[in-house]
Parts: structure tokens; C-alpha cells; sequence
């Protein structure tokens, strides 16, 4: 497991922490590997009960690399080839309980990761956004449909078209996350309700899972996705806005 995301297991628990807090765990394609590679190995090793995702220093995820992804991207690799669709379908297929603690930012798949966790705890003053139509992209992780689920078409389509943050307390009160909690008690909370699931009927659990979910459709869903993910990848609109956050300006789509 690379140095970047960190892994461990106690008791039940598989803890998968991102750690680049230099780069507020923006996550790149190695990363998606490893993650992809984790959750794989803990779908059929019957030791990990539930896995915990948290993130080091001061937030859950930034999002992707963009410097990353654009280099990945510029290099015609298709969307559906890179290293983050063999994770989200590790996650979409995965049928025991996950839990994810989020302090500080959850940006763009730091957000959509939760739509795929069975329990969140967030910070109350956490921030959580999903820039896609900022960044002149698509939804993706299944987004596109889990986030309506749970928060209603209307607060949805503002988080995607807006790309403004809402807060944990918006969050917990939306019905994003189970607990709002103050940052300091984020991890600690996060890894007693995973400790708690992995005390329960494991066959049970998976069985619950996998009746509340249907993998085969979001899998679908996510790959729909990736086509008109890709799509927009290549659009002049992408290129503009890719361009306005490295010149750190706002990216002017008047003439799209």
C-alpha cells in the first residue's frame, strides 16, 4: 500500500486514510489504484468486518489531482481506462459496511465517495461541494442519481450547477451523514459506529447491503457517467476552465 493512503486493521476494521495532507488529500490515479487494490483484497478477506475512510491533517479529500488528472487526461487515456473507475466499481459491488469520517473539505468524489458509505460522520463545520459544472464536467460515482436519493432533485442540482459548499451541520441535517459532530470528535466517532458494525452478523449485514442496493445499476450508471465525463473532458469548455484554475482567475464561458 502506498505511503499516500495508509491501511490498517483492528478488530474488524479496515481503516483506508488518504495522506496527502499537504495537498488537502487531492487524490491521484496511483492513489485510485490503491484504493481500487484495497477494497478488492477486503471484499473477500473475511477478517475486515467494515472499512473506515478518513483523511490525515486538517481534510477528508480535495478532489481530484487536477494537475494529475490533466496529465492522465492530455494523454488519451479514456475515463473509463483510468484507475478511478476500477475503484468506483470496487465500491459500487462492495457489500460490507463502510464508514467515513470528514473533517475540513470533501470536494468533488470526497462528497460523492459518501453517497457510497453506509455511515458519515462529518464535522459540523465541514465544507462539502461538488464543482463538476465548475470545472465544466459531469457527475460521477453514480452521483448523478444517489445524490437526488438522499438530498431531493432540487438541493442536488444546486450542488452540481452552483458548486457552492454546504456545511456538516447542512450536511447531517440533509441527511448526507449520521452524526454532526465537533471536528475534534470526527475520528473518534467515525470508529466506533465502524467498530460497532463490525461487532454485528456479518452474513446478516452483507445480506441488508446488498437488498438496499442494487451494484449492477449504479455500475451502470457510473459508466454512463464516464462517457459524458469524458465527453466534457475534451470540450472547449473544459480546457477553458481547466486553464482558468491554473491561472487562478474565474474561467469565462460566454462564448460556449
Amino acid at each position: 500500500m502506498s505511503d499516500v493512503v495508509l491501511k490498517s486493521l483492528d478488530a474488524g476494521v479496515l481503516r483506508l486514510t488518504l495522506n496527502r495532507p499537504e495537498k488537502k488529500n487531492a487524490i491521484t490515479q496511483a492513489m485510485y489504484q490503491a484504493l481500487a487494490e484495497a477494497m478488492e483484497e477486503a471484499a473477500l478477506d473475511s477478517a475486515v468486518r467494515a472499512v473506515l475512510f478518513l483523511g490525515a491533517g486538517d481534510s477528508f479529500c480535495a478532489g481530484n489531482d487536477i494537475g494529475d488528472f490533466i496529465a492522465i487526461a492530455s494523454g488519451g487515456t479514456a475515463p473509463a481506462e483510468m484507475s478511478v473507475f476500477r475503484f468506483l466499481k470496487a465500491m459500487a459491488e462492495f457489500d460490507k459496511p463502510v464508514v467515513a469520517g470528514v473533517r475540513g473539505r470533501a470536494v468533488g468524489i470526497g462528497v460523492t465517495l459518501l453517497l457510497h458509505c453506509d455511515m458519515v460522520v462529518v464535522a459540523d463545520d465541514a465544507l462539502l461541494s461538488v464543482p463538476f459544472v465548475n470545472l465544466a464536467l459531469a457527475p460521477e460515482a453514480a452521483s448523478s442519481i444517489l445524490l437526488s436519493a438522499v438530498i431531493g432533485h432540487q438541493r442536488a442540482f444546486e450542488m452540481f450547477a452552483l458548486g457552492e459548499p454546504i456545511t456538516g451541520d447542512h450536511a447531517f441535517a440533509w441527511g448526507l451523514a449520521n452524526r454532526a459532530v465537533a471536528s475534534a470528535d470526527v475520528e473518534a466517532e467515525a470508529q466506533r459506529l465502524a467498530g460497532a458494525l463490525a461487532s454485528r452478523a456479518p452474513g446478516s449485514l452483507r445480506a441488508t447491503k446488498r437488498l438496499m442496493r442494487d451494484a449492477a445499476a449504479l455500475w451502470a450508471k457510473m459508466q454512463s457517467e464516464g462517457e459524458a465525463f469524458g465527453a466534457q473532458m475534451l470540450s472547449a469548455e473544459a480546457m477553458e476552465a481547466f486553464t482558468a484554475f491554473a491561472q487562478k482567475r474565474a474561467p469565462d464561458f460566454s462564448r460556449s
